[in-house]
């Protein structure tokens, strides 16, 4: 395997990532799915992801990209006033570059520009990584599916009002912590 130009700890010019995040279109999918596959003990289809994007009013997804690489993604479905995160998946090459951070923030821009207020996901309960990463966007656990993934429970994690103030004074801080390392472009 090739290990991606500013992977494995090189820094890239600047010593800031160089990252766009951009719409996932239906030719991307041949680089999703080999993430999906390598991430995901369930991974979804080509023709789950293609009807998802199929869905243009309810849903968006997201790529980012480092040169011509697609090093991550992440979608999410819009109900009333909540935007519910379906998933997030960065290239095993590239966790550690905080390209998870990027998804989750572009994310939640997303949300915003698209009218909603709340945002919630489920998370694997044992995924510890992941749930550190909601937390620092607010997202606190409301419950538990039973048996949600093959091999265990979800934690369902909320975060309200991300509309407001208050969360925009958070997403400001997690967006000026991540210009430290990354050097984010959002294309849409």
């Amino acid at each position: 395997m090739t290990v991606p130009a500013g992977a494995a700890g090189t820094a890239p010019p600047g010593g800031r990532l160089p990252v766009v995040v951009a719409p996932l279109r239906s030719r991307d999918l041949k680089a999703v799915l080999r993430i999906e596959g390598d991430v995901f003990d369930e991974p979804w289809s080509r023709q789950l992801f293609e009807s998802e994007l199929a869905q243009r009013a309810s849903r968006a997804y997201r790529a980012a990209w480092v040169g011509t690489d697609l090093v991550g993604y992440a979608g999410q479905m819009a109900v009333d006033d909540e935007a519910h995160v379906n998933n997030i998946a960065v290239a095993p090459a590239w966790v550690g570059r905080r390209l998870g951070t990027v998804l989750l923030y572009d994310l939640v821009r997303t949300a915003l520009a698209r009218g909603a207020a709340h945002l919630t996901l489920e998370v694997a309960v044992g995924n510890e990584p992941a749930i550190a990463l909601y937390r620092r966007f607010g997202l606190a656990p409301v419950g538990v599916r039973p048996n949600y993934y093959r091999d265990g429970d979800a934690l369902i994690m909320w975060v309200r009002d991300i509309d407001s103030g208050a969360y925009a004074t958070r997403l400001a801080g997690i967006g000026s912590t991540l210009a430290e390392t990354v050097d984010l472009e959002r294309r849409d």
